[in-house]
C-alpha cells in the first residue's frame, strides 16, 4: 500500500487492503483474510470471481492468439456480435475496450446519423441530471453531475439535463437541434433510481415523434445485473442505441455498441475504430460470459429469486430502523439503501467485518454482487448491518 501511494495517482480512495485471489462470491487479502464480495468490480464479475468458463477461455485463447488488427476479420469478435445481436434489439455491434469509450462512440454516432440523414447543425444531446456515463470529455459532458465536472471546464458544448423520470421536463428540453436522447435504465452511480414503467417507453415515443434517436446506456444495467440480458427488456421498448461494458467480459476489459441497421450505417471505413477494441482475448472472455449466461438459466433466474430475497431482507432492517434507513429499491442483483447518513463509514465497519459493499451518491450503499449469489452469503452480510446500526 505505501508503494501504491508512491507511484499510482491519486485518482481513487482505496480502502486498505490488497486483494490478491478470488473465487465466486469470495475474495482474500494478501494478508489471508477472507471476504464476502458484494460489489463485485462494480458489477463486472457477474459469474463470480474467475469462474470456469472464462478462465479456460481464456487460457485456450491466450495460446492461439492473442492480438491482431481491426484490418482483419476476427472470428472470436464476429461470434461474439452475432450472439449479442441474436439476443437483442440489434443489428450491428462495435467493440471497443470499456463504458467510457462505448459511451464516446455512440455520441459520435448519434451525431453522424443526424448529420447524414438531417443536418450538422442537429447535435444536441439530452441526458438526465444524476446520470454518469463516464469520465472522457464528451461522456463527462453527458454526465448529470456537476461535482465530477469541476476542473475540467469547458467541456464538450451540445449537452443539456433533465431531471430522470420526468416526460414533461424532457419533451420541453427537444429543439430542432436535438438529435439524440441518453439514459440510463436504471441510475447506478446516481443512487439505484428506477423510473416508473413508463417512463422509457414514453421517451421512446417522444424520439419517434421528433426524430430523434434513443441511446440507453447499459453499461451498469447490462449483461444479466437486472434479472432480464438487458434492462431494456423489463420496460416494454426498444432503443436505437445500447452502450455496454462491465459484465460483458466477465472481469476483463470490454465494451460494445449495439445498434440497429439504419443507425450503424452512419459508421462506416474511417469514421471510427478502436487498436484493441474486440481483440481475440477479450472476446473470448465475453463469449464465455454471455454464452455462461444464455445457456444457464438458473443464472437469471437465480438473479431476479434471489434478488427479491436480498431486497426483502433490507426492508426488514428498514423497518427496524426507520430512523437510518429511508428506501430501499433495486432490480435484480443492482440493489440500494439509502440512508439518512452518511454511508462512508458504514463501507469501513462491513470491511472491518468481512464484507465488501460500496457507498455511492453519499448516503447510498450498493450491492451488485455476482449473480451466483444465494442466501447464505446474504444472511450474514444482513447480520452484520443490523449490530451496525443498533451501534
Amino acid at each position: 500500500m505505501e508503494e501504491s501511494n508512491k507511484y499510482l495517482m491519486n485518482t481513487y480512495n482505496r480502502l486498505p487492503i490488497v486483494l490478491r485471489k478470488g473465487r465466486g462470491m469470495k475474495v482474500w487479502s494478501s494478508d489471508g483474510k477472507e471476504y464476502i464480495d458484494f460489489l463485485g468490480g462494480i458489477a463486472v464479475n457477474c459469474l463470480g470471481h474467475c469462474h470456469p468458463n472464462v478462465v479456460i477461455a481464456l487460457q485456450k485463447q491466450a495460446q492461439r492468439l492473442l492480438h491482431v488488427s481491426n484490418h482483419y476479420h476476427i472470428e472470436p469478435q464476429i461470434e461474439l456480435a452475432k450472439i449479442l445481436v441474436n439476443n437483442s434489439f440489434a443489428d450491428k455491434a462495435f467493440f471497443c475496450n470499456s463504458g467510457t469509450e462505448a459511451v464516446e462512440g455512440a455520441i459520435k454516432l448519434a451525431r453522424k446519423y443526424a448529420s447524414d440523414h438531417t443536418s450538422a447543425e442537429r447535435f444536441e444531446i439530452i441526458t438526465a441530471e444524476g446520470s454518469f456515463h463516464g469520465r472522457t470529455f464528451a461522456s463527462l459532458s453527458a454526465t448529470g453531475q456537476d461535482k465530477l465536472k469541476k476542473g475540467f471546464e469547458p467541456l464538450v458544448p451540445g449537452f443539456k439535463h433533465v431531471p430522470f423520470n420526468d416526460i414533461d421536463a424532457l419533451e420541453k428540453a427537444v429543439t430542432k437541434n436535438t438529435c439524440a436522447v441518453i439514459l440510463e435504465p436504471i441510475q447506478g452511480e446516481g443512487g439505484i433510481k428506477i423510473p416508473s414503467y413508463d417512463y422509457l417507453k414514453q421517451v421512446r415515443q417522444l424520439c419517434d415523434k421528433n426524430g430523434i434517436l434513443l441511446i440507453l446506456d447499459e453499461i451498469q444495467t447490462g449483461i444479466g445485473r437486472t434479472g432480464a440480458l438487458f434492462a431494456y427488456e423489463h420496460f416494454d421498448m426498444e432503443p436505437d442505441i445500447i452502450t455496454l461494458a462491465k459484465g460483458l467480459g466477465g472481469g476483463v476489459a470490454i465494451g460494445a455498441i449495439l445498434a440497429k441497421d439504419s443507425v450503424a450505417a452512419s459508421f462506416n471505413p474511417g469514421t471510427h475504430g478502436s487498436t484493441f477494441g474486440g481483440n481475440p482475448l477479450a472476446c473470448a472472455a465475453s463469449l464465455a460470459t454471455v454464452g455462461t449466461l444464455l445457456e444457464d438459466s438458473f443464472l437469471l433466474d437465480n438473479c431476479r429469486r434471489i434478488g427479491k430475497y436480498f431486497m426483502d431482507q433490507l426492508e426488514n432492517l428498514k423497518n427496524d430502523f426507520p430512523d437510518t434507513i429511508v428506501e430501499v429499491r433495486g432490480k435484480g442483483l443492482m440493489i440500494g439503501l439509502e440512508l439518512t447518513k452518511e454511508g462512508g463509514p458504514i463501507v469501513d465497519l462491513c470491511l472491518k467485518k468481512g464484507m465488501l459493499i460500496n457507498c455511492t451518491a453519499g448516503s447510498i450503499l450498493r450491492f451488485t454482487p455476482p449473480l451466483i449469489i444465494t442466501e447464505k452469503e446474504i444472511d450474514p452480510l444482513i447480520e452484520v448491518l443490523e449490530d451496525i446500526f443498533k451501534g
